[in-house]
């Protein structure tokens, strides 16, 4: 009896030897897995704290909303910033997966989209070389993203799409469209790909909206839902403050029951040129470059 009170012993010994080896470990995975959020976090709001641009003419409005689930992060963003001739660049894009790696590849990929507008600031190739800097740096993610180009003097917009959500235009006439132009794969996936970019005139007033699937896509909404919600609520608020505008966009996120981050950024122009046609508002199709 003695023996059998000593074998349990050692045996509960050893099983509790084995239960604190197990959470050990798992309360370094925990505190790894910390640091990564907090590094991811940070990566994250360093690149959306940029401030946008300010025109006479454009008023710009973004908005994020964080992932619901796993890491809280991922890799959606917007920028804009002025080009050195004179005309002003915006994007919106959605790097692959949610961890550190997606949060460090956005932050790379914007500093890539405004060095190369730094050499050129025609969407098409912004994006064309932007996509060849990706691949040969075979990081193994995708990136999608529309990239803008908005001229103060001519009150042209022009704007390219590599994979990614189509833009929302409401127009000064009380029309609302999903901007549904041709583009190139998402960036990263093959080299020497072709961006077709499409031209048009900002008249009267109105809003040009561009957004995540986050924003639009879930388990409860497939896209085309999820956009046609989006223009329900821009036919109605073009002439809105765009900040408005935006934080009523980003709130579609909710009724999508979307897991995924998601990002908005409004255009909202209004008091342009009246001296341009009214044939001048419609699209004017570029050849691929």
């Amino acid at each position: 009896m003695p023996r059998r009170r000593t074998d349990s012993s050692s045996g509960a010994a050893e099983l509790l030897n084995t239960l604190g080896d197990l959470t050990g470990r798992i309360l370094d995975r925990i505190k790894v897995q910390q640091a990564r959020v907090e590094l991811a976090a940070a990566l994250q709001r360093q690149v959306l704290a940029a401030e946008l641009p300010v025109l006479p003419y454009l008023h710009v409005a973004g908005r994020y909303a964080p992932a619901r689930d796993g890491l809280d992060i991922g890799g959606d963003w917007y920028d804009g910033f002025l080009m050195p001739d004179g005309s002003v660049g915006f994007v919106i894009g959605d790097v692959q997966g949610h961890d550190v790696e997606a949060a460090a590849l956005m932050g790379q990929v914007r500093t890539c989209l405004r060095a190369v507008a730094t050499a050129t600031t025609d969407p098409a190739e912004v994006l064309r070389r932007t996509n060849d800097l990706l691949v040969a740096m075979d990081c193994g993610l995708f990136v999608t993203c529309s990239f803008l180009r908005f001229d103060p003097v001519t009150s042209e917009l022009a704007d390219a799409r590599a994979g990614h959500v189509p833009a929302v235009w409401a127009m000064a006439d009380g029309c609302c469209d999903i901007v549904l132009n041709d583009g190139g794969l998402p960036l990263g996936i093959r080299a020497g790909e072709n961006y077709p970019s499409t031209r048009r005139r900002l008249t009267g007033a109105g809003a040009f909206v561009l957004l995540t699937d986050g924003v639009v896509e879930g388990p409860s909404y497939p896209i085309e839902e999820g956009l046609e919600q989006v223009v329900g609520l821009v036919v109605g608020a073009r002439r809105t403050d765009p900040d408005e505008l935006a934080a009523q966009v980003i709130k579609v996120a909710d009724l999508t029951g979307h897991s995924d981050d998601a990002a908005v950024l409004v255009l909202r122009y209004g008091g342009l040129r009246d001296e341009q046609g009214p044939g001048d508002s419609q699209d004017q199709r570029q050849g691929e470059r």
